[in-house]
């Protein structure tokens, strides 16, 4: 895939500094609607950096994030949500009080941006299995529902680009088959995702490219199959931990 303006998003040369240290050392890279791309690397290779830096959790210290052409280093989560940019987190953080309905309505009222179409809500949590739970409170969903809650209310802003933070782990098999399945079906209806991940079955069957990462640079870039093949990611990996 050509490396353009038309991207949807571009990452160039991207550094973020924590004191002396350099999460990410010149990152590059760019994703195109209907892509979906894959982050992988060992424990502090500056994954999660990146997705923190290109949803607006954190400002890049050097480099540039474009967004549809335009710049978007440094603006605050919530605007980025409303242009079409969204993600889900680790460990997440619904509103424990109020129902799973509740949550993926504020979402969608709060995180919607003009000139796009609202998602069907009540189809959303459907598509999720979210719908048998959507007057449960969210601090009564187990870890796995959870994800899939936070998951439902990023959709419910109907991002363009949807960043996935691990979202697989602590998923049975048969719930990482479903979210799998469900991630692909976003990317065939045109959305772009960025997915950080150490299960790599899960990665091999999500993924159209993945970014090998290590010290905060990439240093592959391609299909898991041949980056499987690579000297330089064998090295790496054989000298990380990866799950």
């Amino acid at each position: 895939m050509s490396h353009s303006a038309a991207n949807l998003l571009r990452v160039e040369q991207v550094v973020k500094r924590f004191g002396g240290f350099r999460a990410l050392d010149g990152v590059s890279f760019h994703l195109d609607p209907g892509e979906v791309l894959g982050l992988v690397g060992p424990n502090g290779s500056g994954k999660t950096t990146c997705i923190n830096v290109i949803s607006g959790l954190y400002p890049p210290d050097g480099g540039a994030v474009m967004f549809e052409g335009r710049p978007i280093g440094g603006m605050p989560m919530h605007m980025l949500a409303r242009r079409g940019i969204n993600r889900t987190f680790q460990s997440p953080k619904p509103f424990l009080s109020l129902t799973v309905r509740e949550n993926v309505e504020i979402a969608a009222a709060y995180g919607h941006g003009p000139g796009r179409a609202a998602p069907d809500l009540r189809a959303l949590l459907a598509s999720l299995e979210l719908d048998g739970l959507a007057e449960r409170a969210a601090g009564d969903l187990n870890s796995a529902q959870q994800k899939t809650l936070d998951l439902a209310r990023a959709l419910a802003t109907a991002p363009r680009l949807l960043l996935v933070d691990e979202l697989a782990a602590g998923l049975n098999p048969a719930e990482l088959l479903r979210m799998a399945e469900r991630l692909r079906a976003l990317a065939a209806d045109g959305m772009a995702l960025l997915v950080v991940e150490h299960l790599m079955g899960f990665i091999d069957r999500v993924t159209d490219r993945v970014i090998v990462m290590n010290a905060g640079k990439e240093i592959f870039e391609g299909t898991l199959a041949t980056a499987t093949r690579d000297p330089e990611v064998i090295r790496v990996f054989l000298g990380g931990a990866h799950g």
